[in-house]
């Protein structure tokens, strides 16, 4: 196989679009029209289907009428019959073929003036100048037109044309048809007409080029079922000879036969001839064509070519081009070229002569599966499935293939799934391994098993589990079989019993099927929008709970049993149940083996004290308490009635030990359960919080993570009976008291903890969790007993607001908190709650008490955002939706000056410290980059909505930085400069007159170094106002110019002919490298951006106008010169085709 070529020029493109099929005209045409219906021709045209209204009435009318309407077609011209709707074409084009059976000049003439009529220009060719006329001669003419502005671009200019491709397209598939007895092989008019197209196909007007690939591919393809057809009558002829000469009888049909079959293998022959006459003339240039159309368009053919018709095109002379195009920098492109050979490899009988074309592109078509653009991924990952198949592929080649299944898009891990299920698990591709005979039960297990191989390489991470899982959910029905999964891991046999490994992914997949079934989400969604499910899918759901049900309820209690100890593998287990139909338990009479299965939740309830059992558990215990019915329903409720009551009596037992000074561990234990209650409903504690507050208030020196699950409890308890009290009308003295005396205490313990600091450990870690869980719990408090919300009501003395010393504690413990690292919080990251105890969650809870007013905004917003980009991508997204709220409440400016103060202090402390001058210059750079980030959000129309805040800002900032002058005046530069340059220039110039004022009397030669930030403030400033004077002179003198010029008469299809510089490639070398080729098109593509000369004059423009800012003595005219002179040197090389 060849090397591709040096420099194929590569751009984007779409997929091409299919040839129209040959339509049948919905009447029929007489061959000769009734010359008295002549005089007809001058009436209005009137719609053919109002004829058709009129054809019922009578016979005479109907004579009549369809007589008009057949001589009104006739008459029509074939660019009309093209502009139109194109049922009158297949009868203009036989009218034409009449024509040319009697005048063949005037219906060459006829077809070429199409050809240029169809290419938007309106050239005439004469019968009497067709012999003397040069096609070069004509296309140079043609070319000129499209300069002049003098065509018309069909396929874009007019919504009425939009179907004029396709008529063309369906036009010259006609022409084909109706002179394949006759014109076709006469090597006269289709000659012409080829070397027409192909001259085209050639020029710079991309209209031409577009309009003349799109003939002369359509017509290799019309050629081709001419061939396919003569090709079925050679082989008929030629067994028909066979039989004959094997009489042995020489006569009259023997050399008939022989006529015949020459005569027809001739035809095939000039047919092949014309193709590759197209090909080398008019493809091997437009396939590297600049407009991504052209080339799609080409690659697209060539993958219907040579799927039609094998016998010529399936060579790799042909091939290496759809190889090549792979490459190709438009997605479209790379799309069609692997569609194409998509179908290819689908047909058994051309894979033998696709090996070496596979053995050189096979490696590019695997790095297809993975391509930036989601379609051209998954229809390669497609084509990599039809090379599996053939076994073209080593599976040592597949490995990157397979780590797609954890890749984001849903599409491409859904397509590997696909490939997965094919070649690993069902092994549809490899002939060589037995297939099971058994039934299905045998071939699921089978299945699964391979799932299993599969799975391991994700153990460790049961997430990455799930997206497996789900990729391959739509083709493999054995995940579906639920009793095989639920045997399968009840087998006790040695022979047949799952490692641990296994069975802790087969559970996996059992919880996951399962959820999938019903229409749960296994894996995160691209969006958080709830899924609008239809009807039917409903009732797929709802059948899918029933199956599982069914399926599950009579061992699912041995199930629980077996795996009960398995802190891995039981939280999944149990929560099985709220997928189920538990209706079905008193329908099929299985009451016994419902409450035996609660009785093993609740065992494993008090058996396990992890996160992830306990709240699989209360969720369990919450959906058979409410989904049952009757006498099952009771039972779960009592339940869960006992389950607290036996935490109560664990409870005070655990808090008399750690009050005797006994072991803690029990005590944390049922706080955990306690804690994952009171998540979903009220626990009475009454008579427990008290003690629970006696705990906190006499052992100071427990363990960190007991003391947060005591006051998570205790905010919970308070939480629930605040609701109770504002859910009711009238509500008693005595409970309010109650929640008074319980927040209090609360707040009491949790302002203990801010007054003697915590130990913050900067490592991260779990010994953390109580200095996160007091950021929380206070801002939730904060925010539920907001003053302004109990104001004027009979609930007012629960109003609360806490103090500003108590406030600025809190931040300095947040602060401490915010700065631990990312690093460290990503070691941690398997520990329990740990989405409750992060950065996030910290700044979550500041944000909540600042966009809810729990808070003066003064004291914290201004900490908050003057650390937008200090802590990472998940902080910064909470502090942008917070900067949204507050925005909406009205001005930010003072919020937004104060946190760039914040910033530029702690810049001052940097310097002072005088320890780094690296560290001084990030701190400095930190300044500027939140300066540019909260000025970018005043952009577009912002920028007059919000000019005042934008002034304020300005002018504050300015006061503050002369506030300590010269030492603040760094402020200017590093800070102001992006909010002044959102500003219209009479403004800047304002400003700029400003600060000159303020220093009319100071001596700044008394501290150089100091002023200085001064100096480069006031030289930007003047930058501003001269580049915003610089694009104003630009585009004026631009409008003086075209002033000073004649106007032509504007054509805008026309105009944008020579937009672009199009490639038509006369050099087919194939020798050059792939690095050749990417730095030729790195040039083209350098070549093609029109703007950049726009920017370097605009960039002349500005150093000129910087001189005449230095040095006032110039004459500006020279200026003007300078740009002049710029712009002329500056000429776009755009105004062609490359050769």
């Amino acid at each position: 196989m060849e090397e591709e070529p040096v420099a194929p020029d590569t751009v984007a493109r779409r997929s091409k679009r299919a040839r129209a099929p040959v339509r049948s005209a919905d009447f029929t045409r007489t061959d000769k029209v009734d010359v008295g219906l002549e005089e007809e021709k001058e009436e209005s045209s009137d719609d053919f289907q109002e004829h058709r209204r009129k054809y019922k009435r009578n016979k005479a009318t109907e004579d009549a009428s369809t007589s008009a309407a057949v001589a009104r077609k006739t008459d029509k011209s074939l660019i009309e019959a093209i502009k139109s709707d194109g049922k009158g074409i297949p009868d203009v084009v036989k009218r034409w073929v009449e024509l040319y059976e009697r005048n063949q000049k005037s219906a060459t003439a006829e077809l070429l003036t199409l050809l240029f009529e169809a290419c938007g220009a309106k050239y005439h060719l004469h019968e009497e100048d067709l012999d003397e006329t040069d096609v070069d001669d004509v296309v140079v003419s043609l070319v000129n037109m499209a300069r002049k502005g003098e065509i018309e671009d069909y396929q874009s200019s007019k919504r009425d044309f939009k179907n004029f491709k396709d008529n063309l397209v369906y036009f010259w598939d006609n022409v084909v048809s109706e002179c394949q007895n006759g014109p076709l092989f006469d090597q006269s008019l289709f000659d012409k007409c080829l070397d027409y197209i192909i001259a085209l196909s050639c020029t710079p007007p991309r209209v031409y080029r577009q309009i003349a690939s799109l003939m002369g591919l359509q017509l290799v393809s019309s050629f081709i079922n001419v061939a396919k057809m003569l090709g079925a009558q050679r082989e008929t002829t030629q067994r028909q000879l066979n039989v004959e000469q094997k009489k042995k009888v020489e006569g009259l049909q023997v050399e008939s036969l022989s006529i015949r079959l020459s005569t027809t293998h001739d035809k095939i022959t000039i047919m092949e001839e014309m193709m590759r006459k197209i090909f080398t003339g008019l493809f091997v240039h437009r396939y590297r064509d600049i407009d991504p159309d052209i080339r799609m368009s080409c690659i697209e053919s060539l993958g219907v070519w040579v799927l039609s018709y094998p016998s010529l095109f399936l060579q790799d002379l042909y091939l290496k081009y759809l190889g090549w195009t792979l490459n190709d920098k438009s997605a479209g492109v790379r799309k069609a070229s692997v569609m194409a050979l998509q179908n290819l490899y689908e047909v058994d009988d051309n894979v033998p002569s696709l090996n070496l074309f596979t053995e050189r592109f096979y490696k590019r078509m695997l790095e297809l599966a993975d391509d930036i653009d989601i379609s051209v991924s998954v229809c390669a990952i497609g084509l990599v499935k039809q090379l599996l198949r053939h076994q073209l592929v080593p599976d040592e080649e597949l490995g990157s293939l397979y780590d797609l299944l954890i890749d984001d898009p849903p599409e491409v891990r859904h397509a590997i799934g696909a490939l997965v299920y094919d070649h690993l698990i069902a092994q549809k591709f490899n002939d060589s391994r037995p297939r099971s005979t058994g039934g299905d039960n045998n071939c699921s297990e089978i299945h699964i098993n391979r799932m299993l191989q599969i799975l391991k390489e994700f153990s460790a991470d049961p997430v990455l589990s799930s997206y497996v899982i789900d990729d391959v959910w739509d083709y493999m029905g054995a995940i579906k079989d639920w009793k095989c999964i639920i045997h399968m891991l009840l087998e006790d046999s040695p022979s047949s019993e799952l490692e641990e490994a296994d069975a802790t992914n087969l559970i996996r997949l059992l919880f996951a099927s399962i959820k999938k079934a019903v229409g749960e989400r296994i894996v995160p969604a691209t969006d958080n929008r709830n899924p609008h499910l239809t009807k039917a899918q409903k009732e797929m759901f709802e059948n899918n709970k029933r199956d599982i049900t069914v399926a599950t309820m009579k061992t699912y209690p041995q199930l629980l049993r077996k795996f009960l100890s398995d802190k891995d593998k039981v939280a999944a287990l149990v929560e099985i149940i709220v997928h189920m139909n538990l209706e079905l338990y008193s329908l099929k009479r299985q009451e016994q083996n419902f409450k035996a299965t609660l009785q093993i939740m609740r065992e494993a309830f008090f058996k396990h004290g992890d996160k992830d059992a306990l709240r699989s558990c209360v969720k369990a215990f919450k959906f058979c308490a409410t989904e049952s019915q009757g006498e099952l329903q009771d039972f779960g409720q009592n339940q869960v009635k006992e389950i607290e009551d036996e935490i109560m009596v664990k409870l005070k037992s655990a808090l008399k030990d750690v009050a005797n000074g006994g072991d803690e561990y029990s005590l944390l234990v049922n706080l955990k359960r306690l804690y994952e209650i009171q998540l979903s409903r009220k626990v009475p504690l009454e008579s427990l919080y008290q003690d629970l507050v006696h705990i906190l208030q006499s052992f100071r020196n427990i363990d960190e993570e007991v003391i947060a699950f005591l006051l998570l409890n205790m905010f919970l308890h308070v939480s629930w009976c605040l609701q109770s009290v504002v859910s009711i009308e009238t509500v008693s003295e005595t409970f309010v008291s109650s929640l008074l005396w319980k927040r209090n205490a609360l707040l009491e313990q949790l302002e203990y903890f801010l007054q003697t600091p915590i130990k913050i450990n900067v490592d991260g870690g779990s010994g953390n969790q109580l200095a996160y869980r007091v950021c929380a719990i206070l801002a939730d408090i904060w925010c539920l007993f907001k003053k302004t919300k109990f104001n004027s009501t009979k609930l007012e003395i629960l109003g609360y607001r806490a103090d500003e010393s108590i406030i600025e504690k809190y931040w300095k413990m947040c602060e401490q908190l915010l700065d631990i690292s990312d690093d460290a919080d990503d070691e941690n990251s398997n520990r329990e709650y740990i989405e409750e105890t992060n950065r996030a969650a910290v700044m979550f809870a500041l944000a909540k008490l600042v966009a809810t007013d729990s808070v003066p905004k003064e004291h914290l917003a201004p900490e908050i955002i003057s650390h937008l980009e200090t802590y990472g991508s998940s902080v910064t997204e909470i502090v942008k939706h917070l900067l949204t709220a507050l925005k909406k409440k009205g001005d930010i400016s003072s919020l937004l000056l104060e946190a760039l103060k914040k910033a530029y202090q702690r810049y001052h402390l940097v310097v002072s410290s005088g320890n780094d001058k690296s560290l001084s210059s990030k701190s400095f750079q930190e300044c500027k980059d939140l300066a540019a980030r909260l000025s970018g959000s005043y952009v577009g129309a912002a920028r007059n909505k919000y000019k005042s805040e934008i002034m304020n800002i300005v002018k504050e900032g300015i006061n503050y930085a002369f506030l300590d002058a010269p030492r603040q005046l760094s402020f200017l530069d590093g800070v102001l400069l992006q909010f002044i340059s959102k500003l219209p220039v009479p403004d800047v110039l304002d400003v700029m007159r400003g600060v000159e004022r303020r220093t009319e009397n100071v001596n700044m030669d008394e501290d150089p170094s100091g002023w200085r930030p001064y100096l480069t403030f006031l030289d930007n400033l003047r930058e501003k106002y001269v580049r915003n004077e610089a694009v104003k002179d630009v585009k004026e003198g631009i409008s003086a110019r075209r002033r000073g010029r004649p106007r032509k008469n504007q054509n805008l299809p026309g105009k944008r002919l020579f937009d672009e510089q199009s490639s038509s490639g006369e050099d087919d070398s194939i020798s050059g490298s792939d690095q050749d080729a990417a730095v030729e098109e790195k040039q083209d593509e350098d070549e093609e951006e029109a703007p950049l000369i726009h920017s370097l004059r605009a960039s002349s423009k500005l150093r000129s106008l910087r001189v005449v800012s230095k040095e006032d003595k110039r004459d500006k005219t020279k200026t003007v010169d300078s740009g002049q002179a710029t712009e002329d040197m500056a000429t776009p090389k755009t105004s062609g085709a490359s050769s």
